[in-house]
């Protein structure tokens, strides 16, 4: 496969850990390994490089409330770094403001553009208080998205959203997981001990405390019989949700091998966020051979299968939630099933398979773009079987069309999207 020169303009970068950041570390690690050459465009600070890739560094701002989530900013002479890069191709990542000066600078310089839909951004508004705001930020999104040559999507519930919103040129890419770094053998005894000296069940949440992962209702598990809460990850709720679990153990933020070893001691995995458009942390519990407690909603629907890898509960139940924590706290015999189950599904979706698939749909905008320029029709992509297919055809690095038009969701879609599924910002 020739070498390709790609652009990754993105909203969040490194040292800042989220679910935009760590796809994009990953994306641009395989960008290396298939010989490709990236220049990243970031908020500041920043690394100068990663992965063996240049990182230029641009002016940015926290949102309110949130420090740790920083938007870049449109840069003046975006368009001169890009002339002086000379991109194949341009990669937006989550793209919101500095996204959006990429994507109005690959129309200017005529240069193919894929955009990725990471960030329920209404969805994250909403949960901070911002009513009223959601046909606003539809609407600036859909602008930005339909600059690109195509967007990409993460889960079937996500593609489905976006086209009732009228976004144009969807397709289906995934996630992938590091089934290496996320394995049962890293459970670790004396870490649960001292989560659960008498030999509880350990039920664990990991990722960010925020308003927008719903995480207080988390409180609503305390005092659940032969049940400790285990709680990884730091945020804007920490202190009030410490408040009301005053029994849980919090571990503040992890990395590494500590990561590794919190998932896999876990006995239940659960998420409280009903705004995923993928969620990352059930593909790493389900990594480590942990049975996942999940909302039905968004990201996870691709994720849990009910009654083979996990459960899933009614976003606004709380009955529910606390149900199926008991279920699962109550049976041994089925979390051992549920876990030995996840670990299964989820082995062969490694980020080197997923970036095959990614590569595809490179190649595939950067066909179907010269295709119009050269003055020919390309070939349309009406739903998510259709894009994957041809993101499968091209992973080796051929060079086809893409698509354009919004994408016709079907109940068959959906099935194959299921069965081909192989810390975050959304996702």
């Amino acid at each position: 496969m020739s070498s390709v020169r790609i652009a990754v303009i993105t909203e969040s970068f490194l040292p800042r850990v989220n679910g935009v950041t760590n796809s994009v570390c990953r994306v641009l690690e395989q960008f290396a390994e298939r010989g490709h050459e990236a220049l990243v465009i970031a908020a500041k600070p920043g690394p100068e490089r990663y992965a063996g890739h240049e990182v230029a560094s641009v002016g940015g701002f926290a949102l309110p409330g949130y420090r740790s989530f920083v938007l870049g900013l449109p840069m003046a002479r975006l368009v001169g770094k890009l002339r002086e890069f000379r991109p194949d191709i341009i990669y937006l990542a989550s793209p919101v403001s500095l996204g959006a000066a990429g994507a109005t600078a690959a129309r200017k310089l005529d240069i193919p553009c894929v955009a990725v839909f990471q960030t329920d951004i209404a969805g994250f508004a909403r949960r901070y208080g911002l009513r009223g705001t959601d046909k606003v930020i539809w609407s600036w999104l859909r602008r930005i998205h339909s600059q690109a040559d195509l967007t990409l999507v993460p889960s079937t519930a996500t593609l489905k959203t976006l086209a009732d919103h009228d976004f144009p040129r969807l397709a289906l890419w995934r996630r992938g997981v590091d089934a290496d770094r996320f394995r049962p053998r890293y459970r670790d005894e004396r870490l649960r001990h001292e989560v659960a000296p008498n030999r509880e069940t350990v039920v664990g949440y990991v990722g960010r405390l925020a308003p927008e992962k719903r995480v207080d209702l988390l409180a609503n598990l305390s005092g659940l019989p032969g049940v400790r809460l285990l709680i990884v990850g730091d945020g804007p709720a920490e202190a009030k949700l410490r408040s009301a679990l005053p029994n849980a153990t919090f571990t503040g933020f992890l990395d590494g091998l500590e990561l590794s070893r919190a998932y896999a001691s876990l006995d239940v995995f659960i998420h409280t966020g009903a705004n995923e458009t993928f969620c990352q942390t059930v593909q790493e519990a389900m990594a480590s051979g942990v049975p996942v407690v999940a909302p039905a909603a968004g990201g996870p629907l691709d994720l849990v299968t009910p009654g083979h890898t996990g459960l899933l509960y009614d976003p606004d139940s709380v009955s529910e939630l606390r149900s199926a924590v008991m279920r699962l706290s109550t049976n041994r015999d089925l979390r051992s099933l549920y876990g030995l189950n996840a670990r299964a599904e989820v082995e062969a979706r490694t980020w080197n398979a997923v970036s095959d698939q990614l590569m595809g749909h490179l190649n595939a905008a950067i066909g179907g773009h010269s295709a119009l320029t050269a003055g020919s029709e390309p070939a349309t992509i009406t739903t998510s079987i259709e894009a994957n297919a041809a993101a499968g055809r091209l992973g080796k690095g051929a060079v086809a069309a893409s698509g354009k038009g919004a994408p016709a969701v079907s109940g068959e879609a959906a099935t194959a999207a299921k069965a081909g599924t192989g810390f975050e910002t959304a996702a």
